[in-house]
């Protein structure tokens, strides 16, 4: 039987495979925790305590850990003298940012808005059975989830103008020593 030589460049494998488990595990610990625990537990205050806590680890590993080791990003907010919220944002270099992996990246932002729709399903399944109590859980864990999607988008926004930036600078002064060079000849 003859063995097939598959490329190794061909089939792009995870370049973090660690970051992407704990990426990905959190999510789905608090989505089934939610989901599974109210056949099995009858104990609000466990239900909510237990998925508040996977969420907000969640949180923390996507903001501070996935966030930057899968897509280059992380943002964070900070209140400045005047009481006001500043969105800071930060991103590796250009050349940095285009060799990041697609299939990290492509599990990042999919994960990423596939969690909170799921919690916004769990919400209208928890109206239209009348569980108030539930959409408390809900809530804090799909706010939890829209604030790192509105940091991501934010932060990934802000990195793409920043390329831009930095790109149209660079073809600004090529341009300039081109014409500098060419009437210095002169």
């Amino acid at each position: 039987m003859a063995s097939v030589d598959v490329n190794p460049t061909a089939v792009e494998n995870y370049a973090n495979p660690k970051t992407c488990f704990f990426h990905v595990i959190f999510k789905a610990a608090s989505l089934a925790f939610y989901i599974l625990s109210a056949l099995f537990v009858s104990n609000f205050v466990i239900i909510f305590v237990v998925t508040v806590l996977l969420a907000a680890l969640d949180f923390w590993v996507v903001k501070n850990v996935s966030g930057r080791i899968l897509v280059g990003l992380r943002w964070w907010n900070e209140i400045n003298d005047l009481g006001e919220s500043v969105w800071k944002f930060e991103s590796l270099d250009q050349e940095s940012l285009a060799r990041m992996n697609k299939k990290d990246s492509w599990l990042f932002w999919w994960t990423l808005y596939l969690t909170a729709a799921l919690w916004i399903v769990l919400a209208i399944f928890s109206l239209i059975r009348l569980q108030a109590d539930y959409l408390l859980v809900i809530g804090v864990c799909l706010t939890l989830s829209i604030a790192n999607i509105i940091g991501f988008t934010k932060c990934r926004k802000d990195a793409k103008q920043k390329i831009q930036q930095f790109a149209s600078q660079t073809i600004a002064s090529q341009f300039s020593s081109t014409i500098q060079s060419a009437f210095s000849v002169v």
